[in-house]
């Protein structure tokens, strides 16, 4: 976090798979990143039913990432127990690491719902984000955000624009290739008894059948 320009990437990895991975290294190409963190959300403000352990989704996220020396992972949430809050994760990190500006991941859904998370206007104090467009989702929807200060600079390629944040923080809109993997999918696949193979790593797959992780799906 010292050194080198680094993004966090957020979320519940329930479990992890090729879509998660494919848009950290489009961003971290796009943006000439020095690293990746991947930080699972252990206990999310709201829990779904069919949430795996925080533990198991920590270890998947290790396996599917271990290849790659730009990706890291951070059990902070997880070492923490209570509800896993942005804000608090962004405020520790900024706590252990004063002289570290690092960006954050998220998608334009998970953007647009900024103003119903915790603080939300603290949130947007702490970084910058980096959100990613992926059908059905477009960089017009992250206008609509009431957020945005103003529509900033337009821009072509991979990074389509850089917005200004009410708080003064950017927001960096990249374009990744869409890749139509949900972890929801591959839960009602394992519901099923269907096979998962080719959707995420070998190693996730593995540790899913040997730990039957998802085994009281019905």
């Amino acid at each position: 976090m010292t050194e080198g320009r680094t993004a966090i990437f957020g979320g519940t990895f329930n479990p992890i798979h090729f879509g998660h991975l494919r848009t950290a290294e489009e961003v971290r190409e796009a943006l000439c990143l020095d690293r990746i963190i991947f930080i699972p959300s252990c206990v999310p403000p709201l829990k779904s039913g069919d949430l795996a352990d925080g533990g198991c989704r920590l270890e998947m996220v290790r396996l599917a990432v271990r290849d790659n020396p730009y990706f890291d992972v951070s059990d902070m949430e997880c070492r923490r127990k209570e509800k896993s809050y942005t804000v608090r994760t962004l405020e520790e990190l900024k706590e252990q690491h004063p002289r570290s500006e690092p960006l954050f991941i998220l998608g334009v859904d998970a953007f647009l719902d900024i103003p119903n998370w915790y603080r939300p206007e603290r949130l947007i104090q702490l970084c910058d984000f980096i959100v990613v467009n992926r059908p059905p989702y477009s960089i017009e929807e992250i206008l609509r955000s009431p957020l945005i200060e103003d529509k900033g600079v337009r821009l072509s390629g991979e990074t389509q624009a850089v917005l200004t944040l009410k708080s003064g923080r950017r927001v960096i809109s990249i374009s990744c290739t869409p890749i139509g993997i949900a972890a929801s999918d591959i839960r009602e696949r394992l519901r099923r008894g269907r096979s998962i193979k080719y959707l995420l790593p070998e190693s996730v797959e593995s540790y899913i059948i040997s730990n039957k992780v998802y085994s009281d799906l019905r």
